[in-house]
């Protein structure tokens, strides 16, 4: 079961260094008028997101192994239940991220630097609530 484990943080170290750094090229993207910059950002962005989406599904896949390894404590843990809900809600914004990456290699961002800006604060706010619910298990 430790190896699992050590293999679920550490993809999901690797996700969240992606799911960091991708919304911080969103933002240099929308801030840009330089065509040739617009081009530079849209690769880095569409190979960013190639290259985490894997992490995000073995962070998922060994996660799901993991709760396997002892459901019997895990289903009935209302901090586990909470955690599986932010895990959704993150893979809905990684689902986000690769929308704006489709959006910027088209040309067709509406989005300005501040919307980036803020929506670049949210996997910050779910990891902060993921990890206080593993770790301390206030509820």
């Amino acid at each position: 079961m430790l190896w699992v484990k050590a293999f679920h943080i550490i993809f999901v170290v690797c996700w969240f260094a992606g799911i960091f750094y991708l919304p911080r090229l969103f933002v240099n993207h929308a801030m840009t008028g330089n065509q040739d910059t617009k081009k530079q950002l849209a690769l880095m962005e569409y190979k960013l997101y190639r290259f985490i989406s894997p992490f995000a599904w073995l962070s998922i896949g060994f996660g799901i192994w993991l709760s396997y390894l002892n459901w019997d404590f895990y289903k009935t843990e209302a901090w586990f239940h909470l955690k599986v809900f932010l895990v959704l809600l993150l893979v809905a914004y990684h689902m986000i991220c690769g929308y704006f990456v489709r959006a910027f290699q088209k040309d067709l961002n509406t989005k300005s630097h501040i919307f980036f800006r803020w929506f670049n604060e949210f996997p910050v706010l779910i990891l902060f609530a993921v990890i206080i619910l593993v770790v301390v298990r206030p509820i």
